[in-house]
């Protein structure tokens, strides 16, 4: 497909949107979905070559955080089961919902993404404010455990390959809730974010919905933020980076939901 030539100003607007979002991504988990909003605000390009696009992209930042993560100390051990759960039920997910982006309206899965997100953030920032601790604990070691992660895993991909956001926005506060520390739910959404962003991409190529330009464009500011943003996880308390994550989710739902 022919790429957009877009002005200055607004590729240099795209680059400095990445590089904060690539931040995000490996502080809190949400950060790629901004980049998904500026493509939609700042470019003409067809809401199918921007959710290709910034998979394409998020393949690379879920490979360089992973990497992060694992040299840190976080994808290791205990949590090797839990990614596993996730991603492998991400891999049809990524692929249906690629699929459906053609079929389905996305007005009423946004709609529905947007009340997840919104609800998701106040439910963070309330537990966190009261000190409440887990809402429902899942132990991936058991039967019921197992499957209950590869279902999230499947829902987890079946909205990001429809929509076009990074895994990481609805992963993250999920796997928060059902009691997996901060760190380590930031660090299992990135090795999920490779699978669903992966599967997802082939989808949106096949469709020829991919600008490599974009692509380019978006994803060395994206990598660069990436790699501030691990450094950053780990110098701030996890308490205060919940209460951000709620934050941006109460941020970020308004726009899903429009």
């Amino acid at each position: 497909m022919i790429d957009p030539a877009l002005p200055f100003g607004v590729a240099a607007a795209l680059v400095g949107i990445a590089f904060v979002s690539g931040i995000g991504i490996t502080t809190i988990g949400p950060g790629g979905i901004f980049v998904t909003i500026a493509l939609y605000a700042l470019t003409p390009v067809g809401s199918d070559v921007i959710a290709g696009t910034v998979q394409v992209a998020f393949i690379a930042t879920g490979l360089l955080g992973t990497v992060a993560y694992v040299r840190s100390g976080e994808l290791s051990g205990e949590n090797l089961r839990l990614t596993g759960l996730l991603c492998g039920g991400s891999v049809g997910g990524a692929l249906f919902g690629a699929w459906l982006n053609g079929f389905v309206s996305r007005d009423l899965f946004g709609l529905l993404l947007g009340a997840l997100a919104g609800t998701a953030g106040l439910l963070i920032i309330y537990r966190e404010h009261r000190d409440l601790g887990t809402m429902r604990s899942i132990d991936p070691e058991t039967a019921r455990g197992s499957i209950g992660y590869a279902v999230l895993g499947f829902a987890l991909g079946t909205f990001s390959g429809l929509l076009g956001v990074g895994g990481p926005v609805i992963a993250v506060p999920a796997l928060v809730v059902l009691g997996v520390p901060m760190l380590f739910a930031v660090a299992v959404a990135q090795a999920q974010a490779v699978v669903i962003a992966t599967f997802a991409a082939l989808g949106y190529l096949v469709q020829g919905a991919v600008s490599f330009g974009l692509v380019a464009l978006i994803g060395v500011p994206l990598l660069a933020g990436v790699a501030v943003g691990w450094r950053v996880a780990h110098r701030v308390d996890p308490a205060r980076l919940k209460v951000a994550l709620g934050g941006v989710l109460l941020v970020v739902a308004p726009y899903l939901a429009l």
